[in-house]
């Protein structure tokens, strides 16, 4: 089935005529085979993902070059750039300011999303960036643009779009760093502070940090107690880098994976911990972390433990239950519950 996104691209694929277009965060495999149909001069597809899940579909793809990173990088000119509206302003002037290096006065830029994505203030939404943009085309309930990309004087560094702050968890400070569009970017978030309050008395040996984000839960858990071995693993290119930096900032050393859901992780742990994501785009999504929960007693050691924040609304314990039967509330404060199931 054709996303509504790919269906308004095709709708409009005169727009898309270019020799080297690169593509930033879209889901288009439905996409790319009518593409070089309608095109078969193209020279090269380059499709540019953080989110590995869509950069796996992609890589499928035959007479494409594919990237997953925290940002994209390339000697290369592309005249046409077509991107897919993140979900918040950070994160749009991050992509905006990291495909000015590969763009010039000649590059068409195309911004494409749904309608209650936030695209309709996508004039007002970085203006330290877009010169101008128009509407191209509105339909499928997704609306795209064309802008012009005012000219930037500094050179893209990851470093400076990492916002830091410090916290204090149980006694510890930290300090976190998070790039645009990984969670928790500004702050401790709710769920986690009530996650962290409210820890067993021991964690010891192997830690699986799962939808690490910022990393603020390794962090924290490392600074509480001693000698753990960290892993930390998430979907988004931005939370490892960001975990990475995290890591790097408190003088602490952890395995950073980028996986979907468990897919990557092959080995067991004496505790797995998660302040599992239930978002996916602009839809309420609970696949991956039911998928998660269900999987995780084959990743933990016999002994082990699986400790889960999530809002007190979600039905997340029935399925811990039923693939770990210890499974406890250990506290339910602040509209989120805190489950800890032992192997």
């Amino acid at each position: 089935m054709v996303s509504n996104i790919n269906q308004l691209l095709l709708r409009n694929i005169e727009l898309l005529e270019g020799k080297q277009p690169l593509l930033i965060n879209l889901d288009a495999n439905e996409l790319i085979q009518p593409w070089f149909d309608y095109y078969p001069d193209v020279e090269q597809i380059t499709c540019f993902n953080n989110q590995l899940n869509t950069h796996q579909r992609i890589s499928k793809q035959d007479k494409v070059s594919t990237f997953f990173d925290s940002h994209y990088q390339s000697d290369s000119i592309h005249d046409l750039v077509i991107i897919a509206f993140p979900k918040s302003k950070a994160e749009l002037a991050f992509t905006l300011a990291m495909i000015a290096p590969v763009t010039d006065e000649n590059s068409y830029i195309l911004v494409v999303g749904d309608n209650k994505s936030g695209i309709k203030t996508l004039a007002k939404s970085a203006p330290d960036y877009i010169e101008f943009c128009t509407k191209q085309d509105a339909a499928r309930h997704c609306l795209l643009y064309s802008i012009r990309l005012k000219t930037v004087s500094t050179a893209f560094q990851l470093e400076q779009w990492f916002s830091h702050y410090q916290v204090d968890v149980n006694n510890q400070q930290l300090t976190i760093a998070a790039l645009p569009g990984v969670f928790s970017q500004q702050g401790l978030d709710k769920g986690t502070k009530v996650l962290l309050e409210n820890l067993p008395e021991q964690i010891s040996g192997s830690v699986l940090d799962f939808g690490c984000g910022a990393g603020i839960i390794s962090v924290a858990l490392a600074k509480q107690f001693d000698n753990l071995d960290l892993t930390l693993v998430d979907v988004s290119a931005l939370a490892i880098a960001s975990s990475k930096e995290s890591l790097k900032l408190n003088n602490l050393t952890g395995n950073v994976i980028a996986s979907d859901g468990l897919q990557n992780i092959s080995q067991r742990y004496d505790t797995i911990v998660s302040n599992p994501p239930f978002h996916q785009g602009l839809k309420t999504h609970y696949a991956a972390t039911e998928v998660f929960l269900a999987q995780a007693k084959n990743h933990l050691n016999n002994q082990g433990q699986l400790l889960v924040v999530a809002n007190s609304f979600l039905k997340y314990q029935p399925i811990m239950e039923q693939a770990i039967k210890q499974t406890q509330r250990i506290v339910n404060e602040k509209g989120f519950a805190v489950y800890l199931a032992k192997k």
